[in-house]
């Protein structure tokens, strides 16, 4: 039963997370004036992505005179701004062989004027420039196209207070140079109160809301309750804010960020392999992704005009949303009332599992022990099926490295997901069943395989080291489904509760699971504290259903993002889905040794679907 019940949850939760991250569908040109239409939008794409478009080229030149063209015919008085190139920018024209001697950003700017002119104004923002070798239909076509779309759609809801300013920026591929003289020059750009920028990195998936300016709560409010309607729903959560943050990477947005605006930023990463590639055409381009961007910004450009006031900055929110339903926020401060109440939840399931059971404090601690060792493995296994990916080489430390590994991104996130399934499936079913030299031996050949073909890293030599420790630390003590649970639920409300010292916006993904999982605990142990019975194990089998389909689609975010560099983050997911799977991990020493196989299957699979990620050129 266990075996069984283990299995179909974990693949219920897989199923849920695969469903929840596909991109809706596109609405065709006969939905009302008032609504978003992708079919509609796709003319524009098409007529602005039928060639590269770089600065400088003649292609460029068409797309602009067409911009302003589109509009004119939207009532939008469009004008032209012009300003310099920054060295930066002229340096990367001349590594391509052109000349940047006589060249110039220039910006398209249109206002729609609202009926009081005297409030703060919102920019809808996108750059019409490409790279010189794409045609560059998602980055950013889409984005110019959503936000035409978009306030057509507006213009059919009837006029608003706030004056509306669509800017069109140039020279974004090269240094953000465009809305740098934006911000820095145009008339207008005192009259800005909040700004939605339109981006994407790749040709399809859900859009997803990564950034807002500082003290986010206000923001984060309006964009929960505006994108409600739109198709699709939100898509967004604090982590992705707090990752983007630390990343060197910029947008148009950062820009404006940088003078404390108010805003949101949207992008979708999906389908990497188009990112700035000769890939990126209209045919190639998920329309489904074109709706989501493009619905999301019009719900929340609308809301944003058509309210007395602009968010204000305060404090920054804690929230993420569920399954592209609603978004859940609180105030960071709610995190240490969470863990309060998981740590008491967890304290009233050990007390039920000890007078049931004679649960003793060492299979507590040992349990932990079982999520320090997936953590630490999960490092240096992610590493080693990194490196089966190539090119060789442990850094992304140049472009070619970087566009190489962004083609090979969806094979090396299945061989990775893989290889964590693996050791979500020894922790669960219990790594001395199985055996202390395989799992040593394991360890062992991933670190070797990692420093062969990676180079040396210190991160993963001491994940190494940990792993290796823990799997040969003496036991002279059976570990219990209990002992197990309350281990895992222990560590992660612990490292919830550092990481809400210090970065309470990403202390959610740890305490709202944490907490699910010790009141899963906590009605176990009242159903029936031996978990024996199947009764007992539904909590835990609904948890993992619900959370850890959440999950999956917190860590495909994650991986698209930050997989190319940390493969092992997605060890962090691993650990949370064991989290609420583990008291349904079978303890017959048939079923373990089933459990086993599966892990070495999946372990083995995501080395060759890794290693087969080398023949995409």
């Amino acid at each position: 039963m266990r075996l069984v019940l283990f299995l179909a949850s974990l693949a219920a939760a897989l199923g849920l997370a695969v469903f929840a991250s596909q991109t809706p569908a596109p609405l065709p040109a006969s939905t009302p004036a008032i609504g978003f239409s992708a079919e509609r939008a796709m003319v524009d794409v098409r007529r602005i992505a039928s060639a590269p478009h770089p600065v400088g080229s003649a292609e460029h030149q068409q797309v602009q005179a067409y911009l302003v063209q589109r509009l004119a015919a939207l009532g939008l008085q469009p004008s032209l701004q012009s300003g310099a190139l920054s060295p930066a920018a002229v340096a990367r024209i001349e590594k391509d062989g052109g000349d940047a001697g006589a060249l110039r950003a220039v910006n398209i700017v249109g206002v729609l004027p609202g009926r009081n002119p005297g409030l703060p104004a919102l920019a809808l923002m996108a750059h019409y420039d490409s790279v010189p070798n794409s045609p560059g239909a998602a980055d950013d076509a889409s984005g110019v196209a959503g936000i035409l779309e978009a306030v057509r759609a507006i213009k059919a809801r009837g006029g608003a207070d706030r004056t509306l300013v669509v800017l069109l920026t140039d020279a974004e591929e090269l240094n953000l140079d465009g809305a740098r003289a934006f911000f820095s020059e145009h008339p207008l750009r005192d009259r800005i109160g909040a700004v939605i920028n339109l981006e994407a990195r790749g040709g399809g998936g859900r859009a997803m809301m990564f950034e807002t300016g500082p003290g986010n709560a206000e923001t984060i409010a309006r964009y929960a309750q505006a994108t409600r309607k739109a198709t699709g729903g939100p898509s967004s959560n604090a982590l992705a804010i707090f990752i983007y943050r630390l990343m060197p990477n910029g947008t148009d947005f950062t820009v404006a960020a940088g003078r404390e605006l108010a805003g949101i930023n949207l992008a979708f990463i999906g389908r990497p392999a188009q990112y700035h590639s000769p890939a990126s055409t209209p045919e190639a381009l998920d329309q489904g992704s074109l709706q989501h961007i493009g619905s999301q910004a019009l719900e929340t450009a609308d809301a944003f005009l058509r309210t007395p006031t602009l968010p204000r900055a305060t404090q920054n929110a804690v929230y993420a949303d569920v399954y592209g339903l609603f978004v859940v926020r609180h105030p960071p401060v709610v995190g240490w009332i969470l863990l309060i109440v998981a740590g008491l939840a967890t304290a009233f399931a050990a007390w039920g599992a000890h007078h049931a059971t004679g649960l003793r404090a060492m299979s507590v601690v040992r349990g932990a022990t079982d999520g320090l060792w997936l953590l630490a493995s999960a490092v240096v296994v992610g590493q080693a099926v990194r490196v089966l990916a190539g090119p060789v080489g442990g850094r992304i430390d140049s472009a070619e490295t970087y566009y190489t590994l962004l083609r090979r991104l969806p094979m090396l996130e299945v061989g990775v997901a893989l290889a964590m399934l693996a050791l979500v499936l020894v922790a669960a079913g219990g790594r001395e069943r199985i055996g202390r030299r395989v799992i040593v031996g394991v360890v062992a050949a991933a670190v070797v395989l990692a420093t062969a073909l990676g180079g040396f890293s210190l991160l993963v030599m001491g994940a190494a080291v940990v792993a290796v420790g823990l799997s040969l630390w003496p036991s002279d003590e059976d570990r219990t489904t209990w002992g197990g649970w309350l281990g895992l639920i222990v560590l992660v409300l612990i490292l919830g509760g550092l990481i809400q010292a210090v970065a309470p916006e990403a202390a959610f993904l740890f305490l709202w699971p944490g907490l699910i999982a010790a009141l899963a605990a906590a009605i176990a142990a009242v159903i029936g504290a031996r978990l024996t019975s199947w009764r007992a194990l539904i909590p835990a089998a609904v948890a993992t259903v619900a959370v850890g389909g959440w999950l999956l689609v917190q860590g495909h975010g994650v991986f698209l993002g930050v997989g190319m560099d940390l493969p092992g983050a997605l060890g962090l997911i691993a650990l949370l889905v064991v989290l609420t799977a583990r008291p349904l991990a079978p303890t017959s020493a048939g079923e373990v040794r089933v459990v086993s196989l599966l892990a070495s299957a999946g372990l083995l699979t995501g080395c060759a679907v890794a290693l087969a990620a080398r023949f995409v050129s």
